[in-house]
C-alpha cells in the first residue's frame, strides 16, 4: 500500500516543487496529496471558513490515507504579505490547529526562506 502525506502550501509555483522535494527525501511517503490556498499559514490559524480546506484534508486523510500532515509558509508570500515572525508564528498557529482535528497524525510546520531552502518551525 501506498505511503501519503498531506501538503497544505501557498498557491505559489515557487514554493511546491521545493517542498515536495524536502518532504519525500526526509519522510518515507511515496505520494503527496497537495492543498493550496493563497497564504495557506495565515488562512489555517486566522479566523477565515476553512471548511473547505478541511474536506480536501478528510479526503486525503480518510480516503487516500494520508499519515502525516504538512503546513507551509514562504518567504515572499503574496498572498500573505506579513514579516517572517508573523509567518512562524501562524505556521504554529496553524499546525495546532489541525492537530486539534487529527490528533492522531503528526503535523509539520515548515518555511521555506529566501534562499527555497526548508526549515521545520515545529513538529506536533
Amino acid at each position: 500500500m501506498d505511503v501519503r502525506a498531506t501538503c497544505l502550501n501557498c498557491m505559489d509555483g515557487r514554493v511546491q516543487l521545493p517542498v515536495l522535494r524536502w518532504i519525500k527525501e526526509n519522510y518515507p511517503v511515496d505520494f503527496v496529496d497537495v492543498i493550496t490556498e493563497a497564504g495557506m499559514d495565515g488562512v489555517l490559524s486566522g479566523q477565515e471558513d476553512i471548511r473547505e480546506v478541511l474536506r480536501s484534508i478528510t479526503i486525503s486523510v480518510d480516503i487516500n490515507k494520508s499519515r502525516k500532515l504538512f503546513v507551509v509558509g514562504h518567504h515572499d508570500c503574496r498572498g500573505n504579505p506579513v514579516d517572517q515572525q508573523t509567518h512562524h508564528q501562524q505556521i504554529q498557529a496553524a499546525a495546532a490547529r489541525l492537530k486539534n482535528h487529527w490528533s492522531g497524525h503528526e503535523v509539520v510546520g515548515l518555511w521555506v526562506n529566501q534562499n527555497w531552502k526548508i526549515e521545520v518551525i515545529v513538529s506536533k
